[in-house]
């Protein structure tokens, strides 16, 4: 059996004490992912941002708020994993400078500095050796093309791609794409049922095939 990584959830960089940029991730894949690899038998570590979804009670469970946080723990968590599954969808974007206090109104437009975070599954894949990678690619326009230079560009060994309508929804319709550029596995349904047939090709081709 593998021991796998699952990144989960949103992130959030804060512009002051009560502010912060993110996005709608709600975490649901993530938990399916993790449910899907523990009833094969597999043990689960799960990095994930501020969720509302519960884990399963198997998975081991490390609390994470911004990218970088992430990052680092997945870093330390993947050192002692066969795998990795980039569910997370981790902001890419930090203020160049975090005020101190609570940015006060002034009636006058507010100008943010943005710069980009790293990049939590193309570092891992970067430095993943023999171990394996797949991520996740949500696009809102040319989802394969887009999802076909994600999985070169990061690395990684399949990629998931799916559309904008899976945020927060129970439901999911995903392609799972090789470094070929071909469709091993479309399935659209209930975010369990995607994450079976997810965690069956990555059996398949990830775990017993090598």
């Amino acid at each position: 059996m593998a021991r796998i990584l699952i990144t989960s959830g949103p992130t959030r960089q804060y512009l002051d004490p009560v502010r912060y940029l993110t996005n709608a991730s709600s975490g649901r894949m993530g938990a399916a992912l993790a449910a899907a690899a523990l009833d094969l038998g597999h043990e689960v570590v799960v990095i994930s941002g501020p969720v509302e979804v519960a884990y399963p009670d198997g998975a081991e469970v490390v609390p994470v708020v911004s990218t970088e946080e992430m990052l680092e723990a997945s870093r330390e968590a993947f050192a002692q994993c066969d795998g990795m599954i980039g569910a997370a969808a981790p902001c890419d974007y930090r203020p160049e400078h975090v005020e101190r206090q609570k940015i006060a109104k002034t009636g006058e437009p507010l100008l943010l500095q943005l710069v980009e975070t790293d990049d939590v599954v193309a570092t891992l894949g970067a430095e993943k050796g023999p171990r394996w990678v797949v991520g996740f690619a949500l696009e809102t326009d040319d989802h394969r093309l887009r999802a076909l230079a994600k999985l070169e560009r990061k690395h990684c060994n399949l990629m998931v791609s799916n559309s904008v309508e899976a945020i927060s929804s129970l439901d999911n319709s995903v392609d799972v794409l090789d470094p070929a550029g071909n469709v091993v596995r479309a399935v659209t349904g209930s975010k369990e049922a995607v994450a079976r047939a997810i965690l069956a090709v990555i059996e398949e081709r990830l775990i017993r095939g090598r």
